[in-house]
């Protein structure tokens, strides 16, 4: 997981609607949507969810929000497509046009720590924005896709061959297994599960932090949590906190389609789903540079 990734600052859809992800309650009526295992069962749905509430101000029985400008998961899978593409396409440019040989390793890998650096920036700017803004989260996709083909590159011609489908297929089968365990209900994200994620990514953040302060100023690998065996088990949590933020990814998915959330909030799903995906990548890609690295 990289320190950079401002997920830990997203604080769901729409505020100004007063959607805010898991500080809502489940709306009443909405299909599949209980009191049987509901962590808010008791809590007045009307006084959570500004669509229901709209209706008791019109005197009207409480009914599902019209679908007419309101978030569909058609939205959500095209939103998604459309920014990962992004990141897909610009990746491949920059594998086939930055080359990483001795000659140009150092411009190449500078261009991608430059992208890196520019995407961090829009991406905490979107973070922080009441809504999202597609321009800036289509340019967050672009330019991290930049950095992420330099560095694939430089991992799969230098150090470890196939490296960057390998990582492609482990983060691809991470995201399935998450889905379906989360389709299955294995998987039950409620308040607990969410400070729970939420304290150890920001613990792990902190510590990968720290070793990076190490390993800049004192050189060498910091305290090591980045390479050998530390490293290696340190990216399995990355990945396994990674996974849950994917739960937590599809979570605020499906509320946001049963509360009724502007269709404009498809984007910052995929803000989201998008962040996640890249954050296990990373971690796959260092694990493998780790263990042939070794070898």
């Amino acid at each position: 997981m990289r320190s950079r990734n401002p997920v830990f600052s997203r604080r769901g859809f729409s505020r100004d609607t007063g959607y805010a992800g898991f500080n809502t309650a489940p709306q009443a009526g909405g299909p599949a949507v209980g009191t049987q295992g509901n962590p808010y069962a008791g809590v007045n749905p009307y006084a959570q969810n500004p669509y229901a509430q709209q209706d008791l101000q019109q005197g009207a029985p409480p009914q599902a929000p019209a679908t007419t400008g309101r978030m569909t998961m058609d939205d959500v899978v095209l939103r998604t497509g459309t920014t990962l593409g992004t990141l897909i396409v610009t990746a491949a440019l920059a594998w086939a046009l930055l080359p990483v040989d001795d000659a140009n390793i150092s411009r190449s890998y500078g261009i991608g720590i430059g992208a890196a650096l520019v995407a961090m920036v829009l991406a905490f700017v979107q973070s922080f924005k009441r809504k999202p803004v597609p321009a800036l989260i289509l340019s967050y996709a672009a330019l991290e896709g930049v950095f992420l083909g330099v560095v694939s590159s430089v991992v799969d011609n230098r150090i470890a061959s196939g490296a960057a489908m390998q990582a492609v297929i482990g983060t691809m089968a991470v995201f399935a297994g998450v889905l379906i365990a989360y389709r299955a209900g294995w998987i039950r994200v409620n308040r607990r599960f969410y400070g729970f994620v939420m304290a150890a990514a920001l613990g792990f953040v902190l510590l990968m932090a720290v070793n990076l302060l190490f390993a800049v100023f004192g050189g060498g690998d910091g305290l090591g949590f980045r390479s050998g065996p530390l490293g290696i088990f340190f990216g399995v949590v990355g990945i396994i906190l990674g996974a849950c933020f994917l739960a937590l990814d599809f979570k605020q998915v499906e509320d946001g389609i049963a509360y009724g959330a502007p269709k404009e909030e498809a984007w910052l799903a995929a803000f989201g789903l998008t962040l996640t995906l890249v954050w296990i990548y990373m971690e796959f890609l260092r694990i493998i540079s780790i263990l042939n690295s070794n070898n």
